[in-house]
């Protein structure tokens, strides 16, 4: 698959840039993983759980710590396994509890970082994992890239059988229940799908702009969406979009693509907001 990939790139994109092979893998992340982004965000958006997709992001530090204590020498796992298990403990709290959804969130953000902070900085190591803090998508290997199309295939199954129930439950969770929807299920599998999506994407673009790049295509496909199908369709582009002009911008600006990425989201979503307020007042 990655050979073949090179092949088109070199045929179908005769630029400097796609000249290097760093630049060639970037891309094809870049068109797995934004799609991936748009889609969960638009459930993450409408359902109000941007602060969730915070906490997940900033559980990193101490999934890396974790695996640091335990002497992995790839920390990848123990991330994955912290922020599964912090988005199940999540969904089980409020269920259990019935507080408020940012008290709970702020509570668990709290410890997360904390932990991570203080188990990482013991000895002054702290310096060697700031890479995860910006990310590094030019360093994407071809078995991420494997990881991450694997990560593409099971999200689209998983919206083909559960996208209506996400929407009901988003809309109404009562009548969800009522049809007979397992809410507390789907909500839980739901949030155990963002934690992989979200920890296996932390070292292409960081822990300090994950949660833009969930949250930014979304939101500006909400300003200019007149139904549900327009609605994801928008953000996978605006999404698309955005990651390519960020990530050719970043290497012709030397500027770090993760960041170079989530201004022109937010570009789009300036410009879908100045639309949408223009389409209201005619």
């Amino acid at each position: 698959m990655i050979e073949l990939w090179y092949k088109i790139a070199e045929l179908a994109l005769p630029f400097e840039w796609t000249r290097y092979m760093f630049m060639k893998n970037a891309l094809l992340a870049i068109i797995l993983v934004t799609p991936l982004f748009a889609m969960l965000g638009t459930i993450v958006v409408g359902n109000r759980m941007a602060f969730f997709s915070d906490v997940l992001g900033h559980s990193a530090l101490t999934g890396i710590a974790i695996g640091v204590v335990l002497g992995l020498g790839d920390p990848i796992w123990s991330m994955v396994s912290f922020a599964v298990l912090l988005a199940i403990a999540v969904t089980m709290f409020k269920g259990a509890t019935h507080a408020a959804s940012d008290t709970v969130l702020g509570v668990f953000f709290a410890v997360a970082v904390a932990l991570g902070v203080v188990l990482l900085s013991r000895g002054g190591s702290f310096n060697r994992f700031t890479m995860y803090l910006i990310g590094d998508i030019l360093a994407v290997t071809p078995g991420q890239i494997l990881i991450l199309a694997a990560m593409f295939l099971v999200v689209v199954i998983y919206w083909v059988i559960l996208g209506n129930d996400l929407l009901l439950i988003s809309v109404n969770p009562m009548l969800a229940r009522s049809r007979g929807i397992p809410v507390f299920l789907v909500e839980a599998s739901f949030a155990v799908l963002l934690a992989l999506v979200v920890t296996f994407s932390i070292r292409l673009v960081g822990i300090l702009i994950i949660n833009s790049l969930l949250i930014l295509p979304a939101a500006a496909s909400r300003n200019i969406s007149c139904s549900v199908r327009a609605y994801t369709l928008w953000a996978i582009g605006v999404s698309l979009v955005a990651g390519i002009a960020g990530l050719i911008t970043s290497y012709y600006w030397s500027t770090a693509s993760g960041a170079t990425i989530a201004l022109f989201a937010a570009l789009c979503y300036g410009v879908t907001a100045l639309v949408s307020v223009s389409c209201r007042k005619r």
